[in-house]
């Protein structure tokens, strides 16, 4: 399975990129700083699942979320904040998200549902 990490924190994405080489069937195949770099990448490298920080320079996580649906690209996404407010995890949702994780709180939870998701494109 194929995955893009974007997210502004170079520390958060080596210490996910990190937590990732330890599951199955996952490679990363690209990190993005901002939102704009993230749909270039996207667009680039046709990954599986996107993790999107939503809040990132140039383009928000929520508006790449959105360009991604609007061009109808066929990728999971799951949304990572430190801001998991009850109004973004909503927004989020109706955009067209497939997952939404408390940065902080559900980082098991995250390996957990990738690891999910790698072992059933394995099989399929």
């Amino acid at each position: 399975m194929k995955i893009i990490i974007a997210d502004d924190s170079s520390m958060f994405r080596n210490r996910f990129n990190d937590l990732l080489k330890n599951l199955n069937n996952v490679e990363i195949v690209g990190e993005a700083e901002n939102g704009l770099e993230a749909l270039k990448l996207i667009e680039d490298k046709k990954p599986d699942l996107v993790i999107l920080d939503i809040r990132m320079p140039e383009m928000n996580g929520i508006d790449v979320l959105r360009k991604i649906r609007e061009k109808g690209t066929a990728v999971k996404i799951c949304m990572l904040t430190n801001y998991p407010y009850k109004q973004y995890k909503d927004r989020c949702f109706a955009e067209g998200c497939d997952y939404f994780f408390d940065k902080n709180l559900d980082i098991q939870q995250i390996l957990d549902v990738i690891s999910t998701l790698a072992k059933n494109q394995k099989g399929a």
